[in-house]
């Protein structure tokens, strides 16, 4: 079904190390950190678990629980957001509380209902206190089940998995989701929560003031056994870290650093960064996948040559990474834009650029997917780049990923049928923005939807199909009622059963299940025939 492929110029396979350092980069823009947090983070925990005495086995869980640690804070950015405002701001600013108490009250309550109006800030702000950890607890249970679903899709050890349903807990006991404490929580993660807040406060303030605010959190929210190791030795844990190289010191210490991929292995891993990026919104399920079969099937459809369909492939799975580094107050907002929330939107393919930039073996990928949303009438952005600056691939990647687009509701629009969205690519490219011969290569392989005669997969009725689109859109059970004209009951009843039938218990996991049996909507899964 895949172009599994190798590129021009790209030699050996991709490195596995580097792709999941490449993910840690985009994870560190939805934690609103500086690229290369994670990576740091993870040079310190491997320095804490050297001098612990860690058995390789676990050197390497503590490795990568660090690296890709927050890797399911993403997919509740949309539940974030409906809470805090801006989902990356609140992020950025649970670094500098201790994560419980008083304290961490009352930063949720500075952020609770941002961006609202003062009346509308004040009544979700009571409504909230009465609902706080509940609240918190539910997000929380979601943001670990999902790091583990994620984690094991990016090929990680299963022991790795397993450590990320303890991010969120103290070694006081004080934690979520199931309040853990002391040795029941494996010392890996004891090491990663110290790296983790150290690299910020080590960053901003200077070593005295990581070592202040370890010593202010020690026995509460970190391990006595780990603050002794990281004040004992700091400087020497400590050395180096802001001046060196990280991209290539935290490689040299990846388990798996000499790890090379197949064609096929890295496909897959890539397809498993495009779901990563699509769990940002809830309206993009299943679109970076979408994007990428539709143009390796347009370029088949174009005759190119097999370095470019795979080409066209990877730079469509990877070219949502950016989206990260914009908070869901901008994504999901229903009014116009304002001049510095367009500005914020006009960087993300850039953003993109900037987390693969480094990924040896994607050279030639990285300046397709930047340009997605450039136009040959240089009315696109980041930079306008207009007519015979764009090439071929660059104009086949943005007339495909305009098409998928169309067919996906926004929260100013509902989703177009392949008809609609059809005409409106034909007249774009009328007007001069896209490639007429593009455009119509991708229309000729979308073609129109089959109609269904096989079953659903996992039992599943064409109502409970409908469902688990509007659940992975991130309705709530009182808006699929309204949309669907039923019982706000028997809404919730059709959501237990989905859940129940797919072997789910939330949005996230139910969207990656929508994704991996067909469900998500795309146009062209069969028009990608090898």
């Amino acid at each position: 079904m895949h172009p599994h492929g190798t590129l021009p110029g790209s030699g050996k396979g991709l490195s596995r190390a580097e792709l999941l350092a490449a993910i840690s980069l985009a994870i560190d823009l939805g934690l609103g950190q500086p690229m290369e947090h994670m990576l740091r983070s993870s040079l310190i925990a491997t320095r804490i678990a050297e001098r612990m005495g860690l058995d390789l086995q676990q050197r390497a869980t503590v490795y990568y629980a660090n690296l890709v640690g927050w890797i399911g804070c993403h997919a509740d950015s949309h539940e974030l957001s409906a809470l805090f405002g801006d989902d990356i701001a609140f992020r950025a600013d649970t670094y500098t509380v201790d994560t419980t108490g008083l304290p961490f009250l009352r930063l949720m309550m500075r952020h609770v209902g941002r961006g609202s109006p003062g009346w509308e800030r004040g009544i979700r702000a009571t409504a909230f206190l009465v609902t706080a950890r509940s609240q918190v607890a539910t997000l929380i249970q979601s943001h670990c089940s999902s790091a583990g679903v994620l984690s094991d899709r990016m090929g990680l050890d299963e022991q790795v998995g397993k450590a990320l349903a303890y991010v969120f807990e103290r070694w006081d006991g004080r934690g979520l989701p199931n309040g853990s404490r002391g040795d029941d929580i494996p010392v890996e993660v004891h090491i990663a929560h110290v790296a983790d807040v150290i690299e910020v406060h080590l960053r901003t303030g200077g070593l005295e003031h990581a070592k202040h605010v370890l010593r202010s959190r020690r026995g509460s929210q970190f391990s006595p056994a780990v603050a002794a190791v990281f004040d004992r030795d700091a400087a020497a844990i400590a050395d180096g870290l802001l001046e060196i190289d990280v991209w290539t010191q935290a490689l040299a210490q990846a388990p798996d650093r000499d790890r090379t991929l197949t064609a096929e292995e890295s496909d897959e891993l890539l397809e498993a960064m495009a779901d990563f990026a699509d769990l940002k919104c809830p309206f993009t399920l299943g679109h970076s996948r979408g994007v990428a079969n539709l143009a390796a099937g347009a370029a088949r459809h174009l005759g190119m040559s097999p370095s470019d369909i795979t080409l066209l492939y990877r730079a469509g799975l990877v070219h949502a990474l950016g989206k990260m580094g914009v908070s869901n107050r901008i994504w999901e907002k229903k009014g116009p834009l304002t001049t510095a929330e367009w500005e914020r939107v006009r960087m993300y393919p850039d953003l993109t650029g900037r987390v693969l930039s480094r990924v040896n073996g994607l050279e030639s990928v990285v300046p397709i997917a930047m340009k997605h949303r450039e136009r040959i009438d240089g009315s696109g952005f980041p930079r306008g780049i207009a007519g015979a600056e764009l090439t071929a691939q660059d104009r086949l990647l943005a007339t495909a990923e305009a098409y998928q687009r169309l067919l996906e509701p926004r929260p100013d629009r509902p989703p177009l049928d392949p008809g609609g969205a059809a005409d409106q690519l034909r007249k774009e490219a009328r007007a001069g923005r896209f490639d007429a011969e593009s455009a119509a290569a991708v229309l000729a392989v979308a073609g129109p939807r089959a109609s269904r005669r096989t079953p659903w997969p996992a039992g599943l009725t064409d109502r409970e199909v409908e469902i688990l689109r509007l659940v992975a859109q991130g309705r709530s059970n009182r808006e699929i009622a309204a949309e669907l004209f039923i019982a706000e009951k028997t809404a919730r009843n059709h959501v237990e059963r989905v859940y129940a039938k797919l072997g789910v218990n939330n949005r996230t996991q139910a969207t990656l299940a929508a994704i991996d049996r067909g469900l998500a909507g795309f146009p062209v899964k069969a028009a990608v025939g090898s």
